[in-house]
């Protein structure tokens, strides 16, 4: 075969903060995000697409929340790891398409910076990279401003 398609998932609860990090884009929000790392669920999702397309576990598995390093670690770093894991495989990334679920903050005024922030990190064009965002319609946890959460998809081709 001379592709591969990953998915991925990774939500992330409010705590305390003045911002969220998504897509690697600091965003101004009256909370920040319960995690280990920087709790980017767009890079989180997209990671865990690309572990999967190339059958390698999850991000939980490469960078395990009860390992000490990873505290509040930048997210990019995890997107780079995965993307040279891609190259070491003998694959590339051919796109990837994200879609965040959020009632707030808006993902459309920064959309655009996480395209470009992710297509840099993985050496493609920015139109191989799709960030969009949809509400819940006020139901479930996303609905009630409880977190934040975020699909990816994404082929990888044969380099």
């Amino acid at each position: 075969m001379n592709i591969r398609i990953g998915q991925g998932y990774d939500v992330h609860a409010f705590g305390e903060g003045d911002h969220v990090v998504m897509g690697g884009v600091r965003i101004p929000h009256e909370r920040g995000m319960l995690a280990h790392s920087d709790g980017d669920v767009v890079i989180h999702a997209l990671c865990d697409a690309m572990l999967g397309a190339l059958a390698l576990g999850d991000i939980g598995r490469h960078f395990p929340p009860s390992d000490p390093q990873w505290k509040d670690a930048d997210s990019r770093a995890f997107l780079r790891h995965c993307n040279a894991l891609i190259g070491e495989r003998g694959w590339q990334l051919g796109n990837a398409d994200i879609t965040v679920i959020c009632e707030r903050p808006k993902v459309g005024p920064h959309a655009q910076a996480m395209r470009e922030l992710l297509a840099s990190d993985l050496g493609c064009e920015v139109d191989a990279i799709s960030v969009k965002a949809t509400t819940s319609e006020t139901l479930g946890f996303t609905g009630r401003g409880e977190g934040i959460a975020a699909m990816a998809a994404c082929l990888l081709v044969r380099a």
